[in-house]
């Protein structure tokens, strides 16, 4: 078993990146930091370390040299070996027993190997082992609530895990009735419901593959991701509410069962009205009638480590969505190692993440079920009303709350001050992921939220199913940074040589595997695509795409998309550190930077705002907006041209989308706009006058 050395021969760099606003910065190795930065926003007290899980696994590990959370990290990605069967018995994976024998017959196969999995090579977790995901998540089998639904549609409801474990048998029952085996596809066009979660356990109990859409994709968007993976079964809603609007899905749903040929039986949950008429689709029947004659044993399948469960979708902006296949034995020992060490969960906590089954984040929360944990579903709009979401965290108690940080911003800009007007009692952990997180949120949350709070700033991806950097509950959280790197992800920052180095900005990698990483991408035999799309710029390490920095507390700071990252004059800045100063003036919502080519070869920044309603881009905010950022970032980071606009393009997960607006800037084609949730709002780039270049 290879060891990996982490960053031992790291340098640090004489790059100064500003972070943040407010105060005089300092220089403190190659980052800039300010007089808050020398007490972190928050201490776990001792009593929340020596009851937290990670400390209780630290003691199960009889290392004497761990003791704190650096040793345990850097023990994880030298001894993969040990670390992750200590991860499995102590979240304690269910899987077929071998009388006197581990699960498995080795820990892995080629783990010195980083690329895409081959049968042969490797890299590969846990051969021999055989197991099924859905029983796992299905494990507490009693009278305690697991899922707690609201929506704007439907009144509040409650199911027991008994509820959702004979849910999931009656689906895979119907499914089986149905003739769908092992390795066939499940696709659902469908929101954030008890429904959703109960159809993908019944599939996964079966070793059947599931792949799920939010209802807000139109139906190319659809098409582009279910008509790659032919999927034999589609589950979909009649409608769906938001912000207070009805919108029907029948017609939209019957345009895509016309363009899936694939597709045998369409099965429709009724959730706007009682009996929706389901006449207009082909082969479509309603959800109670589907599993009426179901049987509702409950039936694991034992399948391979590796055995496919989720196909996840890439946004598509740059043509078709790439297809990722995770693993079940993958996606469940991260997940369980994210939720148990990571986020502190117990079998008495409730677990919200405002997200669709669009996003990883479904995925993600879903899994919390091992844990015996409740989690709680929203279906609904964020903001209408404004307070929607701090009335849920209050209302069901919830202990462990997700977001984005999107959210968060846009509710500091509104004025929300949830610690004033809500009992939070309950809450001990706030989570947020999606887009960095800025330095003034953490400063919102500390000072509007609660005082005595976890924020946990995570960031991974679609590619792995889970993240490369977490929050720590047992360490201090400094302002802007995420706590630290995910245990047992050998993760590092490189320059453009490819030398792994502290203290200022570079690609985001991971050098050594992890059991989440995709088994494969669909349609692609020879992983030609997979290779591509992450290890082609670093030959044998994985190149994330993402712009970020490693900072003296072993945290990480992330400044943005390293494709989106801006150039100019030589010097590469990441858009979310535009972002994070712009959108501290009132006046602005939201922004979004590219670089534009010129005619000397160079390129100029340009940036895009949205402004609260009567705004208008005058000089004087022009004036606050160069201000701004020459203060507190850097004369590099000003903007040459400024330019107003009324909506951004943003993908269906919500991530405003740079390239497609660098691409109509420049007059290039984006090559697939049903990939964006509003793509009406690219027209307002086009043939700028501001943006004229000089012929």
């Amino acid at each position: 078993m290879a060891q990996v050395n982490e960053q031992r021969d790291a340098t640090p760099c004489a790059h100064v990146s500003k972070l943040d606003a407010g105060v005089k910065p300092r220089i403190l190795g190659g980052l800039v930091t300010d007089a808050r930065r020398d007490a972190p926003l928050w201490t776990p007290d001792p009593d929340r370390v020596a009851r937290a899980n990670l400390t209780s696994f630290i003691a199960t590990l009889h290392e004497p040299a761990i003791s704190s959370y650096a040793e345990l990290y850097r023990w994880s990605i030298e001894h993969p070996a040990f670390f992750w069967p200590a991860v499995w018995r102590f979240c304690d994976i269910r899987a077929s027993k071998r009388p006197g024998r581990d699960p498995w017959d080795a820990v892995g196969i080629g783990l010195d190997r980083m690329a895409p999995p081959d049968p042969e090579a490797g890299p590969q977790w846990f051969p021999g082992a055989r197991l099924n995901f859905a029983e796992n998540l299905l494990r507490w089998d009693d009278e305690r609530p697991a899922v707690i639904a609201v929506s704007e549609s439907r009144a509040r409801r409650e199911l027991s895990h008994a509820e959702i474990r004979r849910g999931a048998a009656h689906v895979a029952a119907a499914l089986t009735a149905q003739g769908i085996r092992p390795g066939d596809r499940v696709a659902a066009f469908i929101p954030n419901i008890p429904e959703a979660l109960i159809a993908m356990l019944g599939a996964a109990s079966r070793g059947i593959i599931w792949s799920s859409c939010s209802p807000d994709f139109g139906v190319a968007g659809v098409v582009d991701r279910f008509g790659q993976i032919a999927p034999r079964l589609l589950l979909a809603v009649d409608g769906y509410q938001y912000a207070g609007k009805r919108i029907d899905l029948l017609g939209r749903t019957a345009a895509v069962v016309r363009q899936i040929p694939s597709l045998e039986r369409v099965v429709i949950i009724p959730h706007l009205v009682a009996r929706p008429d389901v006449s207009g689709i082909a082969g479509a029947i309603l959800w109670d009638e589907w599993i009426a004659d179901s049987d509702q044993e409950s039936d694991f399948a034992h399948l391979p480590f590796d055995h496919p469960l989720y196909v996840l979708y890439s946004s598509g902006t740059t043509g078709l969505p790439k297809c990722m296949v995770h693993g079940a034995g993958g996606t469940l020992l991260q997940h369980q190692k994210e939720h148990v060490l990571h986020c502190d969960l117990t079998a008495t906590d409730r677990l919200c993440y405002y997200t669709t089954t669009g996003w990883m984040m479904w995925n993600w929360q879903a899994s919390a079920l091992a844990t015996g944990a409740s989690i709680v579903l929203y279906d609904g709009a964020p903001l209408v009303p404004p307070r929607a979401l701090w009335d849920l965290v209050q209302q069901e108690r919830i202990t462990v709350f997700g977001t984005s940080a999107k959210y968060l911003a846009l509710a500091q800009k509104e004025g929300l001050e949830p610690g004033r007007t809500h009992d939070l009692s309950a809450l001990r952990t706030l989570l947020s992921t999606g887009s960095p997180l800025a330095s003034h949120s953490y400063d919102y949350v500390y000072r509007s939220i609660m005082r005595d709070l976890h924020l946990s700033n995570i960031s991974g991806g679609t590619e792995l199913i889970s993240c490369f950097a977490l929050g720590v509950p047992t360490e201090p959280v400094w302002r802007g940074e995420l706590q630290g790197r995910g245990l047992g992800m050998a993760v590092e920052i490189f320059d453009t040589q490819g030398r792994p180095v502290r203290d200022c900005p570079g690609e985001l990698v991971c050098r050594a595997p992890f059991p989440s990483m995709p088994v494969a991408f669909w349609n692609d035999p020879d992983g030609a695509k997979y290779r591509a799309a992450y290890f082609s710029h670093f030959p044998g390490v994985w190149r994330h795409g993402d712009w970020a920095e490693l900072t003296p507390h072993e945290g990480l700071v992330i400044f943005g998309r390293s494709d989106a990252t801006l150039n100019p004059g030589g010097i590469r800045i990441g858009t979310a550190e535009i972002y994070r100063q712009v959108e501290q003036i009132p006046e602005v919502i939201e922004s979004l930077a590219i670089a534009q080519d010129t005619v000397a070869g160079d390129v100029r920044i340009v940036l895009f705002v949205r402004l609260r309603d009567g705004v208008r881009l005058d000089e004087a905010l022009q004036a606050a907006i160069r201000a701004q950022l020459r203060a507190h970032a850097s004369v590099h980071h000003v903007p040459q041209r400024i330019v107003q606009v009324t909506d951004l393009p943003r993908t269906i997960s919500g991530k405003i989308s740079e390239l497609a607006v660098r691409a109509v800037v420049h007059g290039q084609p984006v090559k697939n706009v049903e990939a964006l949730a509003n793509p009406e709002s690219l027209d307002q780039f086009r043939d700028l006058p501001e943006l004229r270049l000089p012929s």
